[in-house]
């Protein structure tokens, strides 16, 4: 398998199972800052549990060859997830999806910018294409913009294309390993703005587990690895697959279905997505059949 194929599929199952957090999220009743700091505390064990499973005795090996772009990438996470948290918290969700939804053109503006990154002109019309897409699923929530939300929105779309970028940076070296410790970051951080740890209820504790000790290390351990493969860019553009499916698990479980206006939105996402792979592998066999 090449690399381009293996980092779209291992990006894409990824996305595939963090797309439960915005439903989990919506069933979870707590504080924002309780929810930050019980993710974040998870968070460490998951991401640790999941590190010792791939490197065994040599787990701490694995921390010690992320050097300073890995404290970077554990830093940038931790950003994008309290932003992604309290964006929510702070105003509609359609507001934070519209500005998170920008994360695959920061991305690719910043490997533009620091790793001197050019993208084909398909990566930058499907990112087009899906920036709108979005734009349509979440167009009737934006009437109601909190600058608090938004402002929070806005640091996890930075974060969230930060790290990506960061990655990118070292393609030789699995970065994955620090989302552990941005867990322990992110919980630090609420901690010391919360000043105290609530215990949930038995039926919160079932979903934050859920959650945040086994989808989010899971997942995020895979698209972590993306940018090992891929242009930081085109991670984040996947990621997008998220806004839509996580859209259709709210509609399924909480009866809360989209609009027509939604629907085609989601549909446009996933049709430039399937469109720019198709292109892509069009692409790889005629070079292979050239080669």
């Amino acid at each position: 398998m090449d690399n381009h194929r293996k980092g779209l599929l291992l990006t894409a199952l990824g996305v595939l199972i963090i797309s439960p957090d915005a439903l989990l999220l919506r069933v979870i009743s707590l504080p924002a800052e309780q929810i930050v700091l019980w993710r974040g505390l998870l968070n460490v064990l998951g991401f640790w549990l999941i590190v010792v499973a791939r490197h065994q005795s040599r787990w701490w090996q694995a921390y010690r060859g992320c050097s300073r772009a890995g404290l970077g990438c554990a830093l940038l996470f931790s950003f994008s997830t309290i932003g992604f948290i309290l964006g929510n918290h702070f105003t509609k969700a359609g507001n934070v999806l519209v500005i998170l939804a920008s994360a695959p053109l920061i991305a690719a503006l910043l490997s533009r910018f620091f790793l001197q990154e050019r993208l084909p002109m398909r990566t930058w019309v499907a990112i087009c294409v899906c920036l709108f897409g979005i734009g349509l699923i979440v167009l009737d929530d934006t009437g109601a913009t909190s600058w608090l939300g938004s402002s929070f929105a806005l640091m996890a779309a930075l974060g969230l294309a930060g790290n990506l970028t960061l990655a990118r940076s070292r393609p030789d070296i699995d970065m994955s390993p620090m989302l552990a410790l941005s867990g322990l970051i992110t919980a630090a951080l609420a901690w010391l703005w919360s000043g105290e740890v609530v215990l949930p209820d038995a039926i919160n504790m079932g979903w934050l587990l859920l959650l945040c000790l086994i989808l989010m290390p899971v997942g995020f351990t895979l698209i972590q690895q993306g940018p090992r493969y891929l242009p930081s860019a085109e991670v984040s553009l996947l990621l997008l697959l998220e806004t839509v499916f996580g859209t259709l698990l709210v509609w399924l479980f909480l009866s809360e279905r989209p609009s027509n206006q939604g629907l085609l939105g989601g549909a446009i996402v996933l049709m430039a997505i399937l469109t720019k792979s198709g292109l892509e592998r069009r692409r790889q066999r005629l070079v292979y059949r050239e080669g």
